[in-house]
């Protein structure tokens, strides 16, 4: 008669032991996930480029090579947010640019200094902080510091940034937001290119890109950026360099059993203004269609342009008598249209037939060459090989 109540008893000591052990525990802090992370990229770029018929950029030979490792901490905390921090640094090298002897170039200079071999190598540190989080179908990342430009994914026009500022200015400063939903990429970021001094300039570019499919096959989506080219202690003068690019965009790879059919249509509206020298604003603009063919590894895309030189200033001068250039501009200089001068309208198109290796996601492999023209006019051809590796991705695929 007596046990079952002292079994009664038991359990309910029992119960109330294991309620205060799960209370207690609950009261604690929740632990942080703190571990060690590294990444090494590595990129070679050969683009031999061959514009004799051409007045729009010079011949040349672009083949290097850039190794970025990167170190540094990864911390998850209990709500699931990832905090990391990375620091690395950007080594690149322009084959063939070794130092001469003194002898053959007649002196000290530029082209025997034995840095060439050894630290000037060393372009750049990079240093930034990255956050990911999920809220529900919503990816956040935000990246602040100085950070590679890959991890911009926006859908930019040549028009906005060239192949060859993509090589040689490898990383942003600055801070970039990106959301990242099914049907919907969202970036916008600041790029502070030149802190103010006595020959540097100040500038930054505001950019954003973003875009949502509203259909099977359509998607709609925009680029943009806001350049702010100021002046220095020497030389005075403001530029403002505004350019949008909204666009639609068709994808029919399912329906043609391709890996990809797509085509886009889109609109290149500049605004722009030489405070100083002009003084009003001027407002180049253009359609630009592309179509992009890929499947089994060969590939082609067609990108055709016809509209204003959206690069009015390029050969004008600052009042340091130096050109713009390039300094203002950071798209190809093919989108200037008329490489004489001429006002007036203007067709620009560039084919690129390629094969690429998909693969592997930690290794690309591009081999390509570009056909430019300009009013039915053959303008000068580039031929590419390009190797990409990237280690977080073999890492990535692994977890």
């Amino acid at each position: 008669m007596l046990v079952q109540p002292m079994k009664k008893h038991y359990i309910v000591s029992l119960f109330v032991l294991m309620l205060s052990a799960v209370l207690a525990d609950a009261a604690q802090p929740r632990k942080e996930k703190v571990r060690f992370v590294y990444d090494v990229t590595f990129d070679m770029n050969f683009d031999n480029r061959e514009y004799y018929r051409s007045g729009f950029s010079e011949s040349m030979t672009i083949f290097g090579a850039r190794l970025t490792p990167s170190v540094g901490v990864d911390v998850l905390s209990y709500e699931g947010t990832e905090h990391r921090v990375m620091m690395g640094i950007d080594v690149m090298k322009d084959f063939g640019a070794s130092p001469l002897p003194s002898s053959i170039a007649g002196g000290e200079t530029d082209e025997t200094s034995p840095r060439l071999n050894n630290l000037a190598l060393l372009r750049e540190m990079t240093l930034y902080y990255r956050m990911k989080k999920e809220t529900g179908w919503t990816e956040m990342t935000m990246y602040a510091g100085i950070f590679p430009r890959s991890a911009s994914e926006g859908r930019y026009s040549q028009a906005f940034f060239s192949d060859s500022l993509k090589f040689y200015d490898n990383n942003l400063e600055g801070i970039l937001l990106k959301f990242q939903r099914p049907k919907a990429y969202f970036e916008v970021g600041c790029d502070w290119m030149g802190q103010f001094g006595n020959d540097r300039r100040e500038k930054f570019m505001v950019y954003s890109a973003g875009e949502g499919k509203v259909a099977p096959v359509l998607s709609f989506g925009y680029a943009a950026y806001m350049y702010h080219f100021a002046s220095c202690e020497s030389v005075h003068g403001v530029v403002d360099n505004i350019l949008v690019n909204p666009y639609m965009r068709f994808d029919f790879s399912r329906m043609m059993g391709l890996r990809t059919f797509a085509m886009r249509f889109g609109w290149l509206q500049g605004m722009q203004n030489d405070r100083r020298n002009i003084g009003i604003y001027t407002f180049p603009y253009g359609g630009e269609f592309d179509l992009e063919i890929r499947h089994w590894g060969f590939g082609l895309r067609n990108s055709l342009f016809y509209g204003m030189d959206m690069m009015p200033y390029y050969n004008n001068s600052d009042g340091a008598d130096i050109k713009y250039g390039n300094r203002l501009y950071f798209g190809d200089p093919f989108y200037r249209v008329h490489d004489d001068g001429e006002a007036g309208a203007g067709m620009y198109d560039r084919l690129e037939v390629f094969w690429e290796s998909y693969r592997s996601r930690f290794l690309n492999v591009h081999v390509g060459a570009f056909f430019h023209f300009h009013d039915f006019h053959y303008s000068g051809c580039q031929q590419v090989v390009k190797l990409g590796f990237n280690l977080q991705e073999l890492v990535n695929r692994k977890r």
